[in-house]
C-alpha cells in the first residue's frame, strides 16, 4: 500500500469515526432532554401538591447542565468525544501522508481543501470543548462532517499528484490554509446558529417544532448564548476571510499581473465577505439580534459553499485548474 493509498483509507476511517461519534451525540441530547423533562414533571407535580422538589433536582447536576443525572456520567457524550477525537486523529495523519504522497501541502484542490477544511471543523469543535461544554454542537458538527467527506470521496477525489507550476508557490500555503481554516469556523459558527433558530422557534412558540423527535432541543443552552457563541466564532473566521482575500489579491498579482479581475472565485470571495461583514455591522452597531442575525450567519455559510462547490463546478475562470 503506498503512502497515498493509506492517507485515502484514513480518511474513510475517519468518516467511520465521526459517523459513530454523531450518533452518540443524537443519543446523548435525547438523554438529556429526557432528564430535564422529567424535572419539569416533577417540579409540575411538586408545585400541584404543595410539595418539595428535592427529590427531582437531586438527580440533575447544578451548572451548565441541568439535564445531567447525578452520579452517573453522560456516558453517551464521553463515547461520542472519545470516537471524534480518534477521528480526528485518523484525519490528521491522513492530511500529512496525503501532503508526503503529493510533495507539496495538501490543499490544492477541491478534494483536499474539503479533507482540510473538514478537519479544522472538526478540531476546533473539539478545542472549544475544552474550553466550554459545547458538546451539544457535536450532532450537526459530525453530522456535516461524514457528508463532506463523503462527498470529497465519492465526487472530488484525486490521485495525490504535484500541482501544476503557476501554483507552486508559497502563496499556496499562505492563501488557501487561511481559506481553510476559516471555512472549518464558518462551519461551527453555522451549528451554533442553526441550533439557535430551533432552539428560539420552539421557545417562543412561533413555528411549531415540537414532540418527540424535536425534544433533544430542550437540552440546549438559551438561544441568546448560542447567538453570542455563534458571534465569537464567526468574528475570528471573518477576520481570516478579510486576509485570504488581500493574500489571495497579492498572489493574483504575482501571478497574473494584477491585483482583482472579479473572477468568479475572486467574486464570491467577495460575496461571502460582504455577507459576513454585513452581519457583524448589524449586529454590533444596529442592534440586530435574535434570529435575524442567526439567518445571517446561515446565509453566508450558504455562500461559502457555492463559492467552494458551485463557482468551481459551475463557472470558468483563472482558478479552474486549481480546482480548488
Amino acid at each position: 500500500m503506498s503512502i497515498g493509498e493509506l492517507s485515502d483509507t484514513l480518511v474513510w476511517g475517519a468518516a467511520t469515526a465521526y459517523a459513530v461519534a454523531f450518533v452518540a451525540f443524537a443519543i446523548d441530547l435525547a438523554r438529556l432532554a429526557d432528564a430535564r423533562g422529567v424535572v419539569a414533571r416533577e417540579r409540575a407535580l411538586a408545585k400541584v401538591g404543595g410539595g418539595a422538589v428535592e427529590s427531582a433536582e437531586a438527580g440533575v447536576v447544578a451548572g451548565a447542565d441541568p439535564g445531567e443525572p447525578a452520579g452517573r456520567r453522560r456516558r453517551a457524550a464521553g463515547i461520542a468525544m472519545a470516537v471524534t477525537v480518534l477521528g480526528l486523529g485518523f484525519h490528521l495523519v491522513a492530511a500529512v501522508l496525503r501532503g508526503i504522497a503529493a510533495g507539496r501541502v495538501p490543499w490544492a484542490n477541491m478534494y483536499e481543501f474539503t479533507m482540510i477544511g473538514t478537519l479544522v471543523a472538526v478540531g476546533t469543535f473539539v478545542a472549544l470543548t475544552r474550553w466550554r461544554d459545547v458538546r451539544f454542537l457535536g450532532s450537526i458538527v459530525l453530522g456535516l462532517a461524514v457528508l463532506a467527506l463523503g462527498l470529497a470521496i465519492a465526487v472530488f477525489y484525486l490521485p495525490a499528484d504535484p500541482v501544476q507550476p503557476v501554483l507552486d508557490s508559497y502563496w499556496l500555503v499562505i492563501h488557501v490554509s487561511i481559506a481553510t481554516i476559516s471555512s472549518g469556523l464558518f462551519t461551527v459558527s453555522f451549528a451554533a446558529s442553526a441550533l439557535q433558530l430551533l432552539k428560539d422557534s420552539r421557545d417562543s412558540g412561533s413555528v411549531r417544532v415540537g414532540g418527540p423527535r424535536w425534544r433533544s432541543l430542550d437540552a440546549l443552552p438559551p438561544a441568546r448564548d448560542l447567538e453570542a457563541l455563534s458571534f465569537r466564532i464567526t468574528a475570528v473566521g471573518f477576520v481570516l476571510w478579510t486576509f485570504t482575500i488581500m493574500a489571495g489579491a497579492v498572489w493574483a498579482e504575482h501571478s497574473w499581473g494584477r491585483y482583482w479581475g472579479w473572477d468568479p472565485k475572486e467574486t464570491w470571495s467577495f460575496v461571502v465577505w460582504v455577507i459576513y461583514a454585513a452581519y457583524l455591522h448589524a449586529r454590533t452597531t444596529a442592534g440586530w439580534s435574535g434570529r435575524r442575525a442567526a439567518w445571517f450567519v446561515i446565509i453566508g455559510f450558504a455562500a461559502v459553499l457555492f463559492n467552494f462547490t458551485g463557482v468551481n463546478l459551475f463557472f470558468q475562470g483563472k482558478h479552474t485548474y486549481a480546482e480548488v
